[in-house]
């Protein structure tokens, strides 16, 4: 399918610029949606391929907000749309995450459906979050999967806290893309990939100057000291590269077709962070609190069901030894 046009919704974000590096080394020509012209001249200043072109969309949520992009780019035959609100406002959940994410959803495929008949894929990140809750994901007793939903309540992440709104974004607007399908019965298909946690390397530059905040997350761990109590967060995580395979295999591969495609390889504690920080860098070795887990601490998790996931994907995932590394390692090399 290399030689085809992919629209990319969200391309300054995280997961979307190892997408576009994946795409452009593949052969596909890219044309990325973004905020304003002003962050498409830094994007494609970074990219710097005659492959890649950019389109100004500034309110995702607004009805038609894509029908001009899409009308200019005919040749366009695959959207993936990766942007989704991230909101750190401590009030106007609905406001700020949940109608930013579920509108900009289901007007992207509207606009594909009423102004770009030509496309005839589409992939949405979504995230695991749509699937289980944060507490599930952490009880070593539960047992989810490809099929699951998560049981939050619309009015749970409205009134709850940011995480839980952005948790309740993923699933609301994931379904809200399913039941387009079912309703509209448009002429493209639709897969939707739901990473865990994601961590490694940036693609570009401009991110490692601005981290996005499951990076954030990961880097906290070296401000730590040898005295701090360390961080008690424990998921389910996978490297950011890998989740870009999945959006290819998943416009490539015809079994992916109206399937949701959950992407996970590791479990974690936040003590595994601080473990192969101060393994692998020896600044850090002293710096840090000295602490390991147990070669069987997570032997007693049942594993988050993705057998058909794995099957469809094919190739072997990135190990968290080696996502931390890389993740770390490019944010000291930009810090010195």
């Amino acid at each position: 399918m290399s030689g085809q046009s992919v629209f990319v919704s969200g391309a300054t974000g995280f997961i979307a610029g190892q997408i576009i590096v994946h795409l452009l080394n593949g052969g596909y020509k890219v044309v990325g949606q973004v905020r304003s012209a002003a962050k498409g001249e830094v994007l494609s200043k970074e990219i710097n391929s005659k492959d890649f072109t950019y389109e100004v969309v500034e309110v995702l949520e607004k009805e038609g907000a894509f029908d001009q992009a899409l009308i200019n780019h005919p040749e366009v035959t695959i959207f993936l749309h990766t942007a989704s609100p991230v909101s750190f406002a401590q009030d106007e959940h609905e406001k700020n995450t949940l109608i930013p994410a579920i509108n900009g959803t289901k007007n992207v495929l509207q606009s594909i459906k009423n102004v770009a008949p030509q496309i005839k894929k589409v992939v949405i990140t979504s995230s695991v979050v749509a699937a289980a809750s944060f507490a599930q994901l952490a009880d070593p007793n539960y047992v989810g999967g490809e099929d699951s939903w998560s049981p939050i309540t619309y009015e749970q992440a409205k009134s709850s806290d940011a995480p839980t709104a952005y948790a309740g974004s993923k699933k609301f607007a994931e379904q809200a893309a399913w039941d387009f399908i079912k309703q509209e019965n448009p002429s493209f298909t639709l897969t939707t990939v739901l990473p865990s946690y994601v961590f490694g390397p940036q693609a570009f530059e401009s991110g490692v100057k601005d981290l996005n905040h499951s990076a954030e997350f990961l880097v906290g761990a070296l401000k730590l000291t040898k005295d701090s109590k360390v961080p008690t967060a424990e998921s389910i995580c996978v490297d950011v590269r890998d989740v870009a395979k999945a959006h290819i295999i998943a416009i490539e591969n015809e079994d992916a077709v109206g399937k949701r495609i959950v992407i996970s390889n590791n479990r974690f504690a936040y003590t595994n962070f601080i473990d192969i920080i101060r393994r692998n860098f020896k600044e850090y070795s002293d710096k840090l609190p000295e602490v390991s887990l147990p070669s069987d601490y997570f032997a007693h998790y049942n594993r988050f069901q993705d057998t058909e996931s794995r099957k469809i994907l094919g190739f072997e995932y990135i190990d968290l030894e080696k996502s931390v590394v890389d993740h770390i390692a490019q944010v000291l090399a930009y810090k010195n």
